[in-house]
């Protein structure tokens, strides 16, 4: 290159330097003014440095207005729709925690499962719609059906009348009168037929009744057959479940054996002669049923524990004769016969007056024993929600006395297979007959969100019938494990 080539070079490079430093400025203004207008349109500032514009309702003075400028008054404005509910149930999360393991083959081809916020709302997971083979959480409903007919306060009474020397015992349909005191630490506590016949015997004494005395016994407050047509053809004469009658003691059970008694109601009345003669009071001739006269006195009384104890006691042990007794008390408040067949009625007809869902509900007995009956996840979720309802805490003790999943009743024993963490969050009745497994319940999530949930499968092949009992108890903790809140 020529040394006229390099200066001719070097004047164009000094040239773009002196047109470079000419316009630098006006090109740094327009940039500045860019940005400006930049972050005012785009609140770049508060994004940028994380700063916020002062709010012209909470800090006014901020930006006030030139002094003798008027404007008007800023009101924030009312929300158009309501702030979500932060603890609504995720349909998403109660979807991630239950759909994988509803289809575990082990379950069979009938699986059911509905999730629904306990404090009310609507389903937020259902699957197999349709009605199906309930098992022993039929209880919830009859528990259900007798706290709102009788309240939990209510007792059922024993008691002995007398006339003429003769001394009837009239069977008030008490579940769990004993022959004997039973230990002080036994719950809920017993009526029993020893305070019974002190006391008829000190009533005997104060008439200066010194005579022997003829005793008969009243179980007639239930009516129809104390064996089910619904049930399997066994069940009362392999002692699966005792006849169910107004009157018996120990459930029926047999005081000589391990079985249980044909006529619960003599084997009471039997019981309470021999508690009469260790009083004291001399008894003569058979013991026979009788109706009570209607103008004899009252001699003596027991009463059980209220109710509420009672209902808790038969759903977390899963009783089935307490179950088939509370559901002869619910036909006798609703006016129907306290029979099985009346019962099944009256306690349909009480779901009903709660706001029960009773499409496809069909109610053979108290105890879920038969498989005739059917249920819900609408039915059995709707139970469980309203007895949450703070109105209703008539109701209550139907919670409460649900098994703690691996600590207490029918549970004890189980969900010791699934995620730990949920371990503990798990309150539910257990459904159990052959093919049947099921659970209707309270699962309360990581966030502490309660959840009415029911779990059911009534077509499970026997051979994996305890695989799918664990299948469920771990589907069950997985709702108590998860963060289904949103």
């Amino acid at each position: 290159m020529t040394r006229r080539d390099r200066s001719h070079e070097v004047g164009q490079a000094s040239g773009r330097g002196r047109l470079l430093t000419r316009w630098l400025p006006i090109v740094l203004v327009v940039v500045l003014l860019g940005g400006a207008v930049a972050a005012y349109r785009f609140d770049l500032g508060e994004r940028w440095f994380d700063t916020e514009p002062p709010d012209p309702v909470e800090e006014p003075a901020a930006v006030a207005p030139p002094e003798g400028l008027e404007v008007p008054a800023l009101d924030r404005p009312a929300p158009v729709a309501e702030e979500a509910d932060q603890d609504m149930l995720s349909r998403a999360a109660v979807r991630r925690a239950l759909a994988p393991g509803l289809r575990d083959r082990d379950l069979g081809k009938s699986v059911h499962a509905a999730v629904a916020p306990l404090d009310g709302g609507r389903m937020v997971f259902e699957t197999g719609q349709q009605a199906f083979v309930p098992a022993s959480s039929t209880k919830v409903v009859t528990a259900a059906a007798a706290l709102a007919e009788l309240g939990p306060d209510h007792r059922f009474t024993t008691t002995v009348v007398g006339r003429r020397g003769a001394l009837t015992l009239v069977g008030g349909g008490d579940p769990f009168l004993v022959s004997k005191p039973a230990p002080a630490d036994e719950w809920p506590p017993r009526a029993n037929l020893v305070d019974l016949a002190r006391q008829t015997a000190q009533s005997l004494r104060e008439g200066k009744w010194r005579k022997p005395v003829r005793l008969s016994y009243d179980d007639s407050l239930f009516t129809g057959p104390t064996d089910n047509p619904a049930w399997r053809s066994d069940y009362v004469p392999d002692d699966i479940v005792s006849p169910i009658t107004a009157l018996w003691v120990d459930e029926g059970l047999d005081p000589i054996g391990y079985g249980r008694l044909a006529d619960p109601a003599a084997g009471a009345a039997a019981a309470f002669a021999e508690a009469l003669r260790a009083q004291g009071v001399q008894v003569t001739g058979a013991v026979r049923a009788s109706r009570a006269p209607r103008r004899a006195d009252e001699l003596a009384s027991v009463s059980s524990a209220p109710l509420s104890q009672v209902a808790e006691r038969v759903i977390e042990i899963s009783d089935n004769e307490g179950a088939e007794v509370l559901a002869r008390h619910v036909a006798l408040a609703r006016e129907e016969e306290a029979s099985f067949a009346g019962a099944s009625r009256a306690v349909t007809g009480s779901l009903g007056d709660l706001g029960v869902p009773l499409d496809g509900v069909r109610l053979y007995d108290g105890s879920g024993l038969s498989r005739d009956n059917r249920l819900t996840g609408p039915a059995l979720v709707t139970v469980l929600q309203v007895a949450a309802e703070p109105d209703r805490p008539d109701l209550r003790p139907l919670l409460t006395g649900l098994p703690v999943g691996g600590y207490t009743g029918s549970l004890a024993t189980r969900f010791d297979t699934g995620p730990r963490a949920g371990l503990g969050r798990v309150r539910a009745k257990t459904g159990t007959l052959t093919g049947v497994r099921a659970l209707a319940g309270v699962a309360t999530d990581q966030a502490g969100t309660p959840m009415a949930f029911v779990l059911s499968a009534d077509r499970i092949r026997l051979a994996r019938t305890v695989d799918a009992e664990q299948q469920l108890d771990e589907l069950a903790e997985g709702l108590g494990a998860c963060r289904c809140t949103r």
